[in-house]
């Protein structure tokens, strides 16, 4: 009989932990859009009005913790007869989020999102930031604005984490599609 290495039963317990999902990924429907999306964990709700466009306009979010990073989506909604540019709010919208978390070496990257009804303008980002305590953060985000017979949707997706997860974040981002 041969006898058990020291070692193994360090590989067995780590092969156990690896398959212990950490993301419980869940389908949400983003409220007063016509869109749905993964979430990795069940989502805190909160509105409140911002300024945009001249406006003020009801801010409604979806957040979540899950693995050590922070998930949310947001959306403004703005009536169809209002005449907002699409592509100006959103860039108001990314200089703000930017702002508040102090981001510095942010990259701009291309983003398509397929079936969503752009309009205008889609971003994505990465940048390296501070959170409100002054912890160094990670994020990773998408603009994009959609519109509908109830109006124009403005949508933002974040991943806040100590270190970037461009694997996490592509799930959360690509997730995004049209309510059936």
């Amino acid at each position: 009989m041969t006898r058990p290495r020291p070692w193994s039963a360090t590989l067995l317990a780590a092969a156990l932990l690896a398959c212990s999902p950490a993301l419980n990924w869940r389908e949400i429907r983003i409220e007063g859009t016509p869109l749905r999306m993964l979430l990795p964990c069940k989502p805190d709700r909160a509105e409140r009005d911002v300024a945009m466009g001249g406006r003020r306009l009801p801010l409604r979010m979806l957040g979540c913790d899950a693995d050590g990073a922070t998930f949310a989506v947001s959306h403004v909604q703005a009536p169809s007869a209002a005449g907002l540019d699409a592509a100006a709010l959103l860039e108001g919208w990314k200089a703000a989020v930017l702002a508040h978390v102090q981001a510095k070496a942010v990259v701009e990257e291309g983003w398509v999102p397929a079936g969503l009804g752009i309009t205008g303008l889609a971003l994505r980002l990465r940048a390296e930031g501070r959170k409100a305590d002054g912890e160094a953060v990670a994020m990773q985000a998408v603009w994009f604005a959609t519109a509908d017979a109830a109006g124009l949707h403005l949508v933002h997706a974040v991943v806040f984490a100590p270190q970037a997860r461009p694997d996490v974040a592509e799930s959360f981002f690509s997730s995004v599609a049209p309510a059936p």
